[in-house]
């Protein structure tokens, strides 16, 4: 190497050493001046932001009792909507509920109940919708009670599907002897489907089963059985 370095001229070995200082000065640049430079600008990020955050803290902070207020009002609100849905651990329970519930309001307005039918429930979020289909005969105003009894119940109930149909027949009723004497009562058979709602139950962890054994081909041998005789 000193051979090599005693070989070159003044210009060479100028030219070397000038290419070793911008070879330097080239990984100065990405080592250590580029480091700092992203350093020094997050710094001043982080000194534009924290007053901003600190700010935004301070007002939650004056704010506290407000807050804690909305809260607490927020879990009586959240109380008292619990009071109205539907009991039940799982969906089918919570629909014996709603049934019972709706034969209870039917029979305080005098109309009868012929046939209930439980429809599949949907899952929404954190509460679960249960619908019912019901078949119901009345008069016109004992329907008429029942359904402003299904808005105002105490439990939050939701007509979803109303069908009516009417069992009376004035031309029919026209032919009858003494019908001038009388008003014959129109009686309907209606069908509502009855939504009720009820609070979702997460599912229990369920445990892995263990991998199933691996069923015996007939045509594999196992150990120490050997080939029948003839």
């Amino acid at each position: 190497m000193k051979r090599f370095w005693q070989r070159l001229s003044k210009r060479e070995r100028a030219l070397v050493i000038a290419s070793c200082f911008v070879f330097l000065l080239v990984l100065a640049r990405y080592f250590l001046l580029s480091p700092l430079l992203e350093r020094r600008e997050w710094v001043r990020n982080q000194l534009e932001i924290q007053p901003q955050l600190l700010e935004k803290n301070l007002r939650y902070l004056s704010r506290k009792e407000e807050i804690a207020t909305n809260l607490e009002e927020a879990r009586a609100e959240l109380k008292e909507w619990e009071a109205t849905l539907l009991t039940g651990d799982t969906p089918s329970v919570s629909a014996s509920d709603l049934q019972e519930t709706v034969q209870t309001l039917a029979a305080k307005e005098g109309t009868q109940v012929i046939s209930t039918r439980v429809l599949n429930p949907e899952t929404t979020g954190s509460f679960t919708k249960i619908p019912v289909q019901v078949e119901i005969s009345g008069q016109i105003d004992q329907v008429s009670n029942l359904i402003k009894g299904i808005d105002s119940a105490e439990k939050l109930l939701v007509i979803s599907e109303l069908n009516i149909r009417s069992l009376f027949t004035p031309a029919a009723a026209a032919r009858q002897p003494g019908v001038a004497s009388r008003v014959p009562v129109q009686n309907l058979r209606v069908s509502l489907t009855i939504s009720g709602f009820a609070r979702s139950k997460s599912p229990p962890p369920t445990k892995s089963d263990p991998a199933p054994a691996k069923a015996r081909s007939d045509g594999v041998k196992t150990p120490g059985q050997g080939t029948p005789r003839r």
